[in-house]
């Protein structure tokens, strides 16, 4: 009898413990998917004017929802996106602190789990390291762009956002028959259902990008 108390209250803990991990995971996701809906309105509805105000007002949320989910690279992920979104908003040397802080969460997230959100951080990261001004004004560094814009390909190969930011990438490096095929590679990935309005601002920016790309080659 002893035994058998002995499995059944380590059977309730195990499940007790997996209904926790459920919940928790569930929660997770739905927090991330907020965070997404509100940065896409934003960067694709919201006027200009609002935006950098309305940035660092979902940047603060997004550090809370870090720190409800220590240990967990995907707060840490769309914290870095939503920094480096505000830091474009907000432009020149008053931007720099946000793109700083950006790269930090985004390389913990890394450190957690380089394939979250079909690695993410690694497109964040390679668009940050291409945007952001070289020494000495800041740590820009195209190599080192390259390389995370490659390897979150590796991850991602077909999806829009890695496809999307390495065509411009090239683009910016002048390669432009490299970055219409990129950019036309990113017009084919599969819909995102969850995810309609970024989908739609990410197509438009594409397809403005790959114009500037042909102009080039005609």
């Amino acid at each position: 009898m002893m035994c058998i108390r002995g499995m059944t209250g380590g059977l309730i803990a195990a499940l007790l413990f997996l209904l926790t991990t459920q919940t928790c995971a569930a929660a997770l996701t739905d927090d991330i998917s907020q965070l997404q809906h509100e940065w896409a309105v934003i960067k694709y509805q919201a006027a200009e004017s609002e935006q950098e105000k309305r940035y660092e007002t979902l940047a603060a949320k997004a550090g809370s929802v870090t720190a409800r989910y220590p240990g967990k690279a995907e707060p840490l992920i769309w914290e870095g996106i939503i920094l480096s979104t505000w830091a474009g908003a907000r432009g020149g040397l008053g931007a720099l602190s946000l793109a700083k802080e950006s790269r930090k969460q985004l390389e913990a997230a890394i450190a957690i789990d380089p394939d979250a959100l079909q690695g993410s951080a690694y497109t964040s990261l390679g668009t940050l390291y291409f945007k952001v001004p070289g020494w000495p004004i800041g740590f820009g560094d195209t190599a080192k762009a390259e390389e995370l814009l490659q390897q979150a390909l590796t991850i991602n190969p077909e999806g829009i956002d890695p496809n999307f930011f390495y065509g411009e990438f090239l683009l910016e490096e002048d390669r432009y028959a490299e970055s219409v095929a990129v950019l036309n590679k990113a017009l084919q990935a599969a819909p995102r259902p969850d995810r309609p309005i970024a989908d739609a601002g990410r197509k438009a920016e594409i397809q403005a990008t790959l114009a500037e790309a042909r102009k080039h080659l005609d």
